[in-house]
């Protein structure tokens, strides 16, 4: 399993051809306690750019940029009934959606570990 990151804070942890999506640490201490996710249904398509999800903390709502191609094949319910979940696992329980990868290139495109935390430090 390989984890990338995107610039707008995502993290993308690839098995084959599903990636989870979720967001990174770094952003769920941005947007502070988070009171509600709205997720897409599983068999949606999304384009690289398109909203992917909906984020509302206290402090403001953001979308959840879709850092790849593909279909939606799971929605992490549980954050529906429990967003605070992304403040306590933002890179783990918390995960938003799983994609089936239909364009596997623009994996090239995003960060490793490594570049990301270098990209945090810059704001």
């Amino acid at each position: 399993m390989t984890t990338y990151y995107s610039k707008d804070h995502e993290w993308i942890s690839v098995e084959g051809d599903v990636a989870t999506i979720g967001i990174t640490n770094y952003a769920q201490e941005q947007l502070g306690d988070v009171v509600y996710v709205d997720l897409p249904e599983a068999g949606t398509e999304l384009a690289q750019g398109d909203d992917a999800a909906v984020v509302e903390s206290v402090k403001a709502a953001s979308e959840v940029i879709a850092p790849l191609d593909g279909e939606v094949v799971e929605s992490n319910e549980a954050l529906a009934d429990e967003p605070g979940k992304v403040n306590e696992d933002p890179e783990g329980a918390a995960w938003f959606i799983k994609l089936k990868v239909s364009n596997p290139e623009q994996l090239s495109e995003l960060l490793d570990e490594a570049a990301y935390k270098a990209y945090v430090e810059t704001l």
